[in-house]
């Protein structure tokens, strides 16, 4: 296999693919969503590991689910007990692991930068499930696949706004990348000090964010209440949270997304989670079919 096949394999970012490869990949998960049968022989005598440098619970426990009901072999595993924390690099523990046969990395790491380099030295695909504060491509896909299910195929002309930490999230970056190329518009809200002024989107205030189609909160990373960055957790719900009465001037068709996990009662009131405009849990529903489509993609 070329070096040009196998990137056209990985998922290293949504930044690099076009609106087709992207439809392609829902299309995929509409797919899997709607078989009728739970488990498949489809990736069988596949082995895929997930190589979490970072910890996680949704998003591992997402792709593990996902590629299980693949039919494929599943390692898991965790820096935490891991040579890495005795000075292994990186590299060289997914370096371990491809001699080792797997077919499929899924990796999650701080670094920033860490994971381009390996994709150039792995011959292995390699699927992104977070990338230090560049990109989280499969948290956009189900995103973007949660929105098509409520507004339809098209997300031309839809109005999304992404509130919160924009400077170290993520998944703002993708769901900028993955939405603007689906035709939406995308604007942001936030604090001055938690703005990504390099990222070309419109920073619009809280009361015109909540006007949009589909609005977006992102978790408030509570630790940074220690370091400045945030005053109070209190001072954040009153000025970009999701409170109750805030959604009550939100348009009917309109929905309410939080890539989880969720600080109640900060970034989002209790009462909204499970609001008939949320789509917080589905999100997560949706997450394992857009994972079976990625991780079928890196595999066939």
């Amino acid at each position: 296999m070329t070096v040009t096949q196998l990137k056209e394999r990985s998922m290293l970012g949504l930044k690099e693919l076009n609106k087709a490869e992207i439809e392609g990949i829902l299309d995929r998960a509409a797919y899997w969503e709607n078989h009728p049968s739970k488990v498949h022989s489809h990736m069988a005598g596949k082995f895929a590991a997930n190589m979490f440098f970072e910890n996680s619970t949704r998003t591992r426990f997402s792709f593990e689910v996902a590629e299980k009901r693949l039919g494929a072999e599943v390692i898991n595993f965790s820096a935490a007990a891991s040579s890495v924390q005795k000075g292994e690099s990186i590299y060289d523990t997914v370096r371990t692991l491809e001699s080792m046969g797997i077919d499929v990395g899924i990796i999650r790491l701080k670094p920033i930068g860490v994971l381009a380099e390996l994709a150039e030295k792995i011959k292995v695909p390699l699927i992104n499930a977070g990338d230090g504060n560049n990109e989280h491509p499969t948290q956009a896909l189900l995103d973007m696949y949660t929105i098509r299910k409520h507004f339809g195929s098209s997300l031309q002309g839809l109005n999304v706004s992404i509130i919160g930490d924009i400077l170290h999230s993520r998944v703002a970056r993708s769901n900028l990348y993955g939405l603007r190329k689906m035709g939406a518009n995308v604007s942001f809200c936030a604090p001055d000090n938690m703005r990504a002024m390099e990222l070309d989107a419109p920073y619009i205030p809280i009361e015109e964010a909540i006007q949009s189609d589909v609005v977006m909160m992102l978790r408030v990373q509570l630790e940074r209440h220690e370091s400045g960055m945030l005053n109070s957790a209190e001072s954040y719900r009153e000025q970009f949270g999701m409170t109750a009465e805030r959604a009550s001037r939100m348009n009917s068709h309109a929905i309410i997304m939080h890539p989880a996990p969720v600080n109640r009662n900060v970034e989002i009131d209790d009462e909204l989670v499970e609001h008939p405009q949320s789509r917080i849990f589905p999100q997560m529903e949706n997450g394992v079919p857009v994972r079976m489509a990625v991780v079928e993609r890196a595999l066939s």
